[in-house]
């Protein structure tokens, strides 16, 4: 194992000390355990909070996406570790502006759990909130079971969306929370795995992949996917996942969409952009329109080599509240 780090123990804490020591006018660290980050400027009073959570290893997912116009607050939890009980509830109470709380994460056994208990909890302390889960991952279950499905990349869209209405003036919780299920209704997402990712407590790959070989559908801590076999050239592999996500999601002549092209850590920009070509070009046959595409790191895995492809079916309300103005350091629309 080779990584920028001192003891593995202390990689979460570090990290999050860089994190708001590089950018000090958008975080700031908060709840009892310091592994809350929240929004060094609250939003106006009255103003719905909009809150996520999950665990470390997926910069700039979760924690980068607090912001104006984005995330309220997050919890963070060690790597490829969901947050606690206690730092869900802090990072609601941060988030709190007397408006209510929307809870806005990925469909994950271990921080349902954790955020449901915390609502509760916060419930009981007169703090209104909702959830709202994130199932964009169409390589996790079939679209009769969608509801099983996990949530990835995806969950960017959701977070702009939910922020963006949450910034407008008047918003009510049940309005934040109707937009992030619109979102979430028309997002999916589908990755493909290169090569394994070190989580640092761990030591060793998270999973094994042969020399040559890929698997589609791979999830972000090595779930499994949906084949495994030889590389292929980019465009193959562009629009493989293209076409299992326009049949799921059923978008025709006409549409409207954005298009992420998610670097898993290690692949480069360059590549991203091959696969972008081919999927503009392909989409751009069909007479779908591309509104406001993200290529990058949005939502990665460690150091995997890999990407994903999410489409953010849009209307008129969905695309003003993705072009709406926004502010964090992972963020440039």
């Amino acid at each position: 194992m080779k990584k920028l780090m001192n003891e593995p123990g202390a990689y979460v804490d570090e990290m999050l000390d860089g994190l708001c020591a590089a950018h000090p006018r958008t975080y700031r660290r908060a709840g009892e355990s310091g592994r809350v980050i929240a929004r060094a400027t609250p939003g106006f009073e009255g103003k719905v909070g909009v809150v996520s959570g999950g665990g470390s290893g997926h910069l700039p997912l979760f924690t980068g996406y607090v912001g104006e116009g984005l995330l309220d607050a997050c919890a963070i939890g060690n790597v490829f570790a969901g947050p606690t009980v206690g730092d869900c509830i802090d990072a609601m109470h941060a988030a709190d502006r007397g408006a209510g709380v929307l809870r806005l994460y990925g469909n994950y056994g271990g921080d349902r759990m954790n955020f449901d208990m915390a609502g509760e909890l916060a419930e009981l302390d007169g703090l209104r909130s909702d959830t709202v889960l994130v199932t964009d991952d169409v390589a996790s279950a079939s679209p009769d079971e969608s509801g099983k499905r996990r949530g990835v990349a995806g969950i960017v869209y959701a977070y702009k969306i939910a922020g963006a209405r949450a910034e407008q003036r008047g918003a009510t919780l049940g309005d934040v929370a109707a937009a992030a299920r619109k979102a979430v209704a028309g997002c999916r997402t589908i990755g493909v795995a290169l090569t394994p990712c070190i989580v640092p407590e761990v030591g060793v790959p998270s999973f094994t992949i042969g020399d040559g070989e890929i698997e589609m559908g791979m999830g972000i801590h090595g779930e499994p996917g949906i084949w495994r076999g030889q590389l292929k050239p980019a465009d193959a592999l562009a629009n493989e996942m293209l076409e299992r996500l326009l049949a799921d999601l059923d978008v025709g002549t006409g549409e409207r969409v954005s298009v992420m092209l998610n670097s898993l850590g290690a692949t480069p920009h360059e590549e991203l952009y091959i696969a972008y070509r081919a999927v503009a070009r392909r989409l751009e046959a069909r007479r779908v329109s591309i509104v406001a595409p993200l290529v990058g790191r949005y939502a990665t895995s460690m150091e995997m080599t890999g990407a994903s492809l999410t489409l953010q079916r849009l209307d008129a309300e969905l695309e003003t509240l993705l072009c709406a103005p926004a502010r964090c350091p992972f963020w440039s629309h």
